[in-house]
């Protein structure tokens, strides 16, 4: 089989790994924007937040393994709990420091 072939069977794995880095950004994004509901939701919003600091906290631990994914689900555990710091993306700011700040590690 001629390299070009095993290109087109067999994609590099780089393309994976780029598909599966923005996939982690796609569901980043999306969780933001789940966390920031709160601030839709009068009087309602705030009892979210309870509700939503253990799943963002989980989440982020599951994402991100390692150390990034423990300290970035402690961060989004206390950032959702506490109340008008909704507006962070924590998801989004884990993707950019794992994947632009900290790309040269990976």
């Amino acid at each position: 089989m001629s390299t070009i072939e095993s290109e087109i069977i067999k994609p590099k794995e780089q393309n994976e790994s780029q598909s599966g880095k923005y996939g982690l950004l796609a569901l980043g994004i999306l969780f933001d924007s789940i966390g920031m509901l709160s601030f839709a939701i009068p009087m309602i919003g705030e009892f979210s937040d309870v509700i939503w600091a253990p799943i963002s906290a989980m989440l982020v631990y599951k994402m991100y393994k390692g150390t990034v994914g423990k300290i970035g689900g402690m961060v989004s555990f206390i950032e959702e709990l506490i109340p008008g710091l909704d507006f962070i993306p924590t998801f989004t700011l884990t993707w950019i420091y794992t994947y632009v700040i900290k790309k040269d590690e990976i």
